[in-house]
């Protein structure tokens, strides 16, 4: 596979060869990042306090760097998110550093005149990775939606051994369906804001610092009002290695809630008036810990994430 620039447009063009694998099964990997402590007004903004130890010790960014394409391939880190951008982007440049980490860099976009820089996505083009840091999805979402930044980003992710990882925020506005915000309510109709987000996969709707702020009931009711989606909760210190757009492995020391709406029976989401509680049958609920899976195609929970895909490779190759 070869690529080239085209410096006028700021658009990229990928060529493939004839091996070329299905479209529609991505190369490249997401890790959605549960987030840690946090601090001020927004209730997504990662703490200025927060020591980068916080993810150096649970070892995600080190499954991160295992993951790159190639040892020592650049880390993009993307603050858009961020209420404190700097702040935000050098605790991650530390904390990479501590894991022998050298080649991180830092893009500092925080509006659309930004995102329209060709040099942001060349920037893109040579990188291995990029980290979309907590703050407000919704800064994502409207700053990053429709662009060519993130239309070479998803065509990297699609054809090339690329890594997308995203914490809180960033975590949350990966997939098509995002959950923009709720009140303190959220088993109230409409309490619960959906919106698009970045798209990377599909099916699906994620939330983060998930068992600490106890926001099972607001993914209950977007998989309620979406039930093509599965709902992911994501704890702190916890993430999730997403491979081929489909295979899920959790990682850290926390907790993956994994809500499946398939086989809701009833439901009043559709008849309830605005503020009204809503009901749901047969919610069928997985709590995953690190080394568990879970394939989203099959809607199949896995006790052994490695073990499952080991039989598997192995079943294959006695065909």
């Amino acid at each position: 596979m070869h690529a080239y620039f085209n410096g006028y447009t700021g658009y990229f063009t990928f060529a493939a060869n004839n091996n070329i694998s299905k479209v529609d099964i991505p190369r490249g990997k997401l890790i959605a990042i549960g987030g840690a402590v946090n601090k001020g007004d927004n209730e997504e903004l990662e703490s200025s306090e927060q020591s980068s130890n916080d993810f150096f010790e649970l070892g995600i960014l080190a499954r991160m760097l295992k993951e790159l394409p190639e040892p020592g391939s650049r880390i993009e880190i993307i603050t858009t998110a961020s209420e404190i951008p700097e702040e935000t982007g050098q605790r991650y440049v530390e904390a990479f550093a501590r894991l022998d980490h050298s080649n991180t860099d830092v893009i500092h976009i925080q509006n659309r005149d930004d995102v329209d820089d060709p040099a942001y996505a060349a920037r893109i083009f040579t990188a291995g990775a990029v980290l979309f840091t907590g703050g407000n999805q919704l800064r994502l979402s409207s700053i990053f939606g429709g662009t060519n930044f993130i239309d070479v980003m998803h065509k990297k992710y699609m054809q090339e051994e690329f890594i997308i990882a995203g914490t809180s925020a960033g975590a949350m506005a990966m997939s098509n369906i995002m959950i923009q915000g709720s009140s303190s309510v959220a088993l109230l109709k409409n309490e619960v804001k959906i919106s698009r987000g970045l798209g990377f996969i599909k099916e699906v709707t994620i939330d983060s610092h998930f068992v600490k702020r106890g926001r099972f009931s607001r993914l209950f009711q977007a998989v309620a009002t979406n039930p093509v989606c599965v709902g992911i909760g994501l704890g702190e210190d916890t993430g999730l290695l997403i491979t081929e757009g489909n295979k899920m492995e959790a990682i850290g020391s926390g907790l993956v809630i994994i809500v499946d709406g398939q086989n809701i029976r009833h439901s009043n989401i559709a008849s309830a008036r605005d503020n009204e509680p809503i009901s749901i049958e047969n919610l069928v609920v997985h709590i995953l810990v690190n080394g568990n899976g879970y394939i989203l195609s099959e809607r199949k929970f896995l006790a052994s994430y490695s073990e499952e895909f080991k039989v598997e490779i192995e079943n294959l190759s006695n065909e």
